[in-house]
């Protein structure tokens, strides 16, 4: 598939946790994959927009989790190109999964420029 956005990331939001992966481009078409977790507390939100911008992101999305991509949200809304997605548009494939692997997916998804229109 094409890549539309070079530098993305996904985040998967909880209550108390957002877990971020960011995709960068390597050499040759190769593609780094980075994921860690912060805190929802606005010290951690920042750490995260910190981390966002040391990898060079410009484009992110998250799932609309309800009340708590709203901070998320509006943390993060000045300093990238922030989209919410619709969670049932972004299904992963069922199986087991985890935080970071739905943080990876909804990257990748971005990554290919499959947004909610």
């Amino acid at each position: 598939m094409e890549v539309t956005y070079t530098h993305c990331a996904g985040l998967d939001v909880h209550k108390k946790t957002v877990v971020a992966c960011c995709m960068t481009p390597l050499i040759k078409g190769e593609v780094n994959i980075v994921s860690r977790s912060f805190s929802t507390i606005t010290a951690g939100l920042l750490e995260l927009s910190d981390w966002l911008h040391s990898k060079s992101i410009q484009q992110l999305a998250m799932e609309s989790t309800g009340e708590y991509c709203s901070t998320v949200y509006n943390l993060l809304e000045s300093g990238f190109e922030v989209l919410v997605v619709n969670a049932q548009h972004m299904k992963n494939v069922p199986g087991r999964k985890t935080d970071v692997l739905d943080a990876q997916w909804i990257a990748e998804l971005l990554r290919h420029g499959l947004r909610e229109r």
